[in-house]
């Protein structure tokens, strides 16, 4: 069985948010096992698993990043919609735009420390749109 929903997150700001509580409100009863796929609709955000109780994670991540890909690059050609656009589309293609989670009786099966981060790469971005399909 396959079950699919869409949903849209609110407006977050640039860096990188949990978006765990988010996810499990917009399902229904979970299978007692199966796959859980989180896919985000956008070209300049991300999804990833990581830390889910230390918040200076989540700052080291967004201080990594911007050393790895810098904004103002001379480099960079496509400008037009400004000096965070290139380097968030670069930083969603390392991070990924998807997450599968296993599923064990009716649970996500993270680890204790694991959580769903949204990543934001864009200074003003707007609402983000997330399918989650589920398989069991």
């Amino acid at each position: 069985m396959i079950w699919q929903t869409e949903i849209s997150l609110r407006n977050y700001p640039r860096g990188y948010h949990l978006i765990t509580h988010e996810i499990e409100k917009a399902l229904s009863d979970l299978p007692d096992k199966g796959i859980l796929h989180v896919f985000i609709k956008h070209t300049s955000a991300g999804l990833t698993l990581n830390e889910n109780a230390d918040a200076s994670v989540r700052t080291d991540f967004e201080t990594s990043f911007n050393q790895l890909v810098p904004e103002n690059a001379p480099y960079y050609t496509h400008t037009m919609e400004g000096s965070d656009d290139m380097p968030a589309h670069i930083k969603s293609s390392l991070v990924g735009t998807s997450v599968s989670i296993p599923i064990k009786n009716g649970r996500l099966n993270m680890g204790t420390w694991q959580g769903i981060y949204l990543c934001e790469f864009r200074n003003r971005s707007g609402s983000r749109k997330v399918v989650i399909t589920v398989y069991s």
